[in-house]
């Protein structure tokens, strides 16, 4: 398993330190970074961790760095640790999907927890982005006509239907059928129907445009 990265910016060295002693504590890699400027000249995108994010700093503020990170596709969980917190930059902050917002001082083993929870959400994340990326891989080997078969066979349609709609034989249907099931590594229909609406979901595969 690889080993997560704890990322820390805050522009006190103080609350960097104190987080740096807590997360070596418990073996977890730390990176720890005085401004947003200087974790974004530094980052390594899909590297497994989180990010603990103050909120207000100089230059970029916390909330401007959770947007920036945003615009940029970079999906890293964010936990915001701040003694300026208040109701509004809390909602902001978790309606954007941050994990949790805890205000300073924080108990050490609450912020330990959280930080679990976060970086097993982005353990999920990328174990779910290398089984997408594997799904496209089979889908896109799949021939045209049996990439026509499948988005046909996953709404349901019957071998007949799909036939006279490609202009095909029922029999010709049934082949392809096979050969998709086989390549995309489909064991039912009904797994198939998921792998379709995952790609979907994502914005792949043709019933997506």
């Amino acid at each position: 398993m690889k080993k997560a990265t704890i990322h820390v910016v805050d522009d006190d060295q103080s609350v960097r330190e104190s987080i740096e002693w807590l997360i070596d504590s418990v073996g977890l890699n730390i990176r720890t970074y005085g401004s947003a400027n200087e974790f974004l000249d530094n980052y390594t995108e899909d590297s497994l961790g989180c990010l603990i994010l103050d909120v207000r700093m100089p230059g970029i503020s916390g909330l401007d760095l959770q947007h920036i990170l945003a615009e940029r596709g970079i999906d890293l969980p964010i936990v915001f640790v701040t003694g300026h917190g208040d109701v509004p930059m809390a909602v902001r902050a978790l309606k954007n999907g941050a994990v949790d917002f805890i205000e300073k001082p924080f108990n050490d083993q609450v912020l330990l927890d959280t930080i679990q929870a976060a970086v097993q959400k982005h353990r999920d994340r990328l174990k779910q982005r290398a089984e997408l990326e594997n799904l496209q891989t089979r889908y896109y080997n799949l021939s045209t006509r049996e990439r026509e078969v499948m988005d046909r066979v996953v709404t349901g349609k019957p071998n007949r239907d799909v036939g006279e709609e490609l202009g095909i034989s029922v029999k010709t249907v049934e082949v392809h059928r096979a050969k998709v099931m086989e390549k995309m590594q489909a064991r039912s229909i009904a797994d198939l129907v998921k792998m379709a609406m995952m790609m979907r979901e994502t914005g792949n595969g043709k019933n997506s445009r």
